[in-house]
């Protein structure tokens, strides 16, 4: 995360945590974020120093009018105004971490050679949880280097329960021993 949107975002966030809005803006700031990723171009215009700021700001209100919080919409034209709409992606992250933290909520991913049942997904999910009292966003990713088992990816610790790093584990217990 860059300081501009780490700064913005706990801004944004401050203020929706005082007016009670945190999960509403949290979901809208989500979606603009993925229209943003669909459509990089859009940024660009909105940035591009050579159309007058006046009309950015209005391509900008005419795309969110009545469509978002008032907050979020102001948000949007400061971040346009700043020349830091490029960091909005960055003020989502530190938005979303505060709100995590808030709520008691951890990102986990599960990393396995196939896609995992709905049941195993939901199992796997209670058992992270009972581990770590919070509750777990579980998101599913596939790898063709995972030969049998899964990996999870919690809170920047890696649960190896695959194939490869039981042998692993097994060969360094044997040259552990032999040594």
């Amino acid at each position: 995360m860059s300081r501009a949107g780490d700064l913005y975002g706990q801004s944004l966030y401050d203020l929706a945590l005082s007016e009670g809005k945190t999960d509403s803006i949290l979901s809208e700031m989500e979606v603009i974020l993925s229209v943003f990723k669909e459509n990089p171009d859009y940024i660009s215009l909105l940035s591009e120093p050579s159309i007058p700021k006046n009309e950015r700001l209005s391509l900008l209100n005419t795309a969110l009018d009545g469509q978002v919080e008032l907050y979020l919409s102001n948000f949007l034209q400061l971040l346009l105004e700043k020349g830091l709409l490029r960091e909005y992606s960055s003020c989502c992250k530190r938005f979303r971490s505060c709100y995590q933290k808030d709520h008691d909520i951890l990102d986990a991913e599960v990393i396995s050679a196939v896609p995992l049942t709905e049941r195993e997904m939901f199992t796997l999910k209670q058992r992270l949880q009972k581990k770590t009292g919070k509750t777990i966003q579980l998101k599913q990713k596939q790898s063709p280097d995972v030969l049998g088992g899964i990996k999870v990816e919690l809170e920047g610790v890696l649960l190896d329960g695959t194939v490869q790093g039981r042998l692993s584990a097994l060969r360094k217990q044997v040259s552990d021993i032999v040594v």
